[in-house]
This record gives structure tokens, sequence and C-alpha cells, in this order.
């Protein structure tokens, strides 16, 4: 299974993500989680801000590791640089051990506009590609508000693509935009899953969505939960403190793996 997972900030995006990891790896498969949010959140998603034991530096920042592998300085635009760098080694080497689940870290590019072709974005589309393509744990990516980290020599590797909303038209906006995106680069799979929902407004709060992104089905339903907010605001993991959630998480998973 490969899963990528995006929607607008603040939706819950990477509790999402971090509570994916801990179920899979719980039964049983060597899971790979991915941090691609500039706002890297998604180590103490999956155990918590104590269980992350040191600072960890974004692939996107390793400026001698980006010249190693590309020969150009990181920041260069224009300059020559190789185009497929050397990427296997790094997820062994890179990777941060959490409590089972292997947490890589690849962070944002500084840059103005998306398109940005320079050594440090070749190298994580490298990287992507490699984790998407040649091998085979379940990769779990947690992505920034779009999905600016994928492009089409990756897309047909995702198995899924969940796009993370909350009831409210700001997040559904932007959900509309990552369907596009999505569509046009080619994403076969893509499904939404309804976060901080309020049970009594299901019916109404489903229909909206169904009528605002329509062929766009609805796979997971996750309820408001003062527990998870509790859990951040503690520095825990929701999915030690909250056994609802991991039940309605564990829904989605069936769900995923029924549809992929």
């Amino acid at each position: 299974m490969k899963i990528a997972i995006t929607g607008k900030g603040g939706v819950g995006k990477t509790t999402i993500a971090g509570a994916l990891a801990r179920l899979y790896n719980d039964d049983g498969y060597k899971v790979l989680a991915v941090d691609a949010d500039p706002d890297a959140n998604l180590g103490s998603a999956i155990a918590g801000v104590s269980k992350v034991q040191r600072e960890i530096v974004p692939i996107s920042q390793m400026k001698k590791l980006i010249e190693e592998r590309t020969g150009a300085k990181s920041g260069t635009v224009g300059s020559f640089f190789k185009i497929n760098p050397k990427v296997d080694d790094l997820p062994e080497r890179l990777g941060i051990e959490l409590l089972g689940i292997k947490l890589l870290v690849l962070g944002g590019i500084e840059k103005g506009g998306s398109g940005c072709i320079c050594p440090e974005s070749t190298l994580l589309r490298s990287l992507i590609r490699n984790l998407l393509v040649e091998r085979n744990e379940v990769v779990i990516m947690d992505m920034e508000a779009g999905i600016e980290h994928l492009g089409r020599a990756t897309a047909e590797s995702v198995d899924t693509l969940l796009i993370v909303v909350e009831p409210g038209l700001r997040s559904i906006e932007t959900a509309k935009s990552i369907k596009k995106l999505a569509y046009d680069i080619g994403i076969g799979k893509m499904f939404l899953v309804i976060n901080k929902a309020k049970g009594g407004e299901s019916d109404h709060i489903k229909k909206k969505i169904e009528q605002e992104i329509p062929n766009l089905p609805i796979i997971g339903w996750i309820s408001e939960s003062q527990n998870v907010h509790l859990a951040d605001m503690e520095g825990e993991s929701p999915y030690d403190l909250d056994e609802e959630f991991v039940k309605e998480i564990g829904l989605l998973k069936k769900e995923l793996e029924k549809r992929s």
C-alpha cells in the first residue's frame, strides 16, 4: 500500500496519517512514514513529542547531502546537476525509528512558485519516486496542503490519495483544488475522509460535501474528539489516548484495503 494524505492545513491529516501508520505497524506490516509537509509533525502524531528524542533535520535542508548527490549547491537555479541522483540508501541512512515505524522527514523547498527545477527539488522527487516505486513497505505520506511533491512519474504508483476535509467551505474548496491537480497528473484512486465531525450533523454534512465535490467517495468519518485535542495539548499521540478514535481509523483502514 502506498497512501498519500493531503488536505487544507489544520484539518487533521497528520493525525490521521500517524494513526494509520500505527495501525499497519500493529498488524505486522513494515511501515515507512514520510513527512512531506514543511510543518513537520508526523513524528509526534505517531509517538508523541517525548518519543522524538532529537530534532530532525529535513532532507531538503541537508545542503551537504544535496550537493554530494546532485553535484550542485542547494538553492541554485540554472546550474548543471544530476537529474537522477542516487537515493536508494537514504531511507535506511536517514530514517528515524519510532515504535517500530521508520520516519523520513523530507521538508519543503524554499522557493517562489511551485515549479522549481533546483537540486533540492530534484533530490526530493527522486527520493519520492524510489519510495513509491521501488520499495515494498507500506508507505504513508503526509503531504502539505496540496500534492506539490508528486509528479506524473510517481502519481501512478500512489495506490490511494486520501483528501481530508472538515465541515467548512474553506476546507472543501481546498479539496476541490487538490482533486483537480491529482486528476491532472494521473492519480487514479482518490477518496475523502471527513474529520472533526459531529455525529448529529452527519447526514447533512455528508450530503453537503457530496454536492460540493461530486464523484469523490467518502470512505472515512472521524468524529470530533476532546481526547484528540487533549493529546495535542499534552504532546501525546491520539492513538494512545482515544480508543474510539482508533476504532474509527480502523474502519477507514478496512475501507482502504477493500477499495485498493
